[in-house]
């Protein structure tokens, strides 16, 4: 199988960089969001390899890939893949189904 372009959503690249940030300002360092990063791009890597190997999410279309505390939301579009939400599972849920509506 092909492998597929990855495209983020500007929400999705917006979470992930405001998560990032937020890792930099706590830690006074950027060795976990270098980690963060590296756990991230090595997700979508797989997930352009083999889109369909996460799990369906309650939102129609769309896939979750889990990496402990945050997931990928992602949809599969022809030869895309749209990552839709880069999601921090610790925050209130009733935010992303209104974000993912």
């Amino acid at each position: 199988m092909a492998q597929k372009a990855v495209t983020w959503t500007k929400t999705a690249s917006n979470q992930l960089h405001q998560i990032l940030e937020c890792w930099v300002d706590r830690n006074g360092t950027s060795r976990y969001s270098l980690k963060l990063l590296d756990l991230v791009e090595n997700r979508t890597s797989g997930i352009a390899e083999n889109p369909l190997i996460c799990k369906p999410s309650v939102f129609p279309e769309t896939r979750v890939a889990s990496m402990g505390n945050y997931s990928l939301y992602y949809k599969v579009i022809d030869t895309k893949i749209i990552i839709t939400a880069f999601w921090d599972n610790r925050q209130n849920p009733k935010k992303l189904v209104e974000m993912l509506k």
